[in-house]
């Protein structure tokens, strides 16, 4: 069996691959676990300094796999918080890892894949990528990334993005300072490298980590509160009915009449 995800270190350099390209990159538990296994390993890795986050395929990530939504509406809600602490887990992996994340996206990048991009370090995209947190449409709520986008933007994007699900083109987001860089996709992989290679060459490893810790820490001295509210919120709402026609008419491919 293909690993979901692949690892190689060059130059100080880790590239974690997301590989589930038939499926668009979709999260499902099994990528999501080896997800945040593969990025504990680069922060234990001696010889890495700074991760790039890209993907295989022509999206970055279209969100949660539609199996994995399915059986999400048969789950009791002790089994719910299980597995929103198990998204809480990679997010934060990511979020206090000690070393510099990069994303690199290409394509779509929605719902949980929009989390995924936004709580990396720095974000570039081609100008055919797309974000969007688009929960609210199928009855579903953006809970545990609404924590990590509130650290990033004021309340009022915030609130635009989160309450409409609308599609924000690569151009948008960098308006919106949701990604830091926009560039083609002929050149992202060097231009996304290059900027890699400097950071190692040009800082210093310890000063790097210390930073990052000190932005993470003390932006919101009551962030994880906050995502434990978020995990209980995001296993609640499954269980109303909103969240099942939602689901049932996206696997149908129905319009939903909300």
């Amino acid at each position: 069996m293909e690993n979901l995800v692949l690892y190689s270190v060059d130059k100080r350099i880790a590239t974690i691959t997301l590989n589930r390209p038939d499926k668009r990159n979709a999260l499902n538990p099994d990528l999501i676990s080896e997800l945040t296994e593969t990025f504990i390993c680069a922060s234990e890795d001696d010889n890495v300094k700074v991760v790039i986050l890209k993907a295989n395929g022509k999206a970055f990530s279209a969100g949660a796999d539609l199996d994995y939504l399915q059986q999400l509406q048969k789950n009791t809600f002790e089994e719910n918080v299980a597995d929103s602490n198990r998204l809480r887990k990679l997010f934060t992996t990511i979020y206090y890892l000690p070393k510099v994340v990069i994303a690199q996206v290409e394509g779509p990048a929605i719902a949980g894949g929009c989390g995924l991009a936004t709580i990396c370090d720095f974000v570039y995209a081609t100008p055919e990528s797309s974000f969007g947190y688009t929960e609210v449409k199928i009855g579903f709520v953006p809970a545990i990334v609404s924590c990590f986008l509130k650290q990033k933007v004021n309340e009022t994007i915030a609130k635009e993005l989160l309450l409409t699900g609308r599609i924000l083109s690569a151009a948008q987001a960098l308006d919106y300072k949701l990604i830091n860089f926009v560039t083609s996709s002929s050149e992202i992989s060097h231009i996304v490298t290059e900027f890699a290679l400097d950071l190692c060459s040009d800082c210093s490893g310890n000063s790097l980590m210390i930073t990052k810790q000190l932005i993470t820490q003390t932006t919101n001295p009551f962030f994880e509160k906050s995502l434990e509210i978020a995990v209980q919120i995001n296993a609640r709402v499954r269980e109303h009915e909103d969240f099942k026609k939602g689901i049932q008419s996206f696997l149908n491919k129905e319009k939903i009449h909300w």
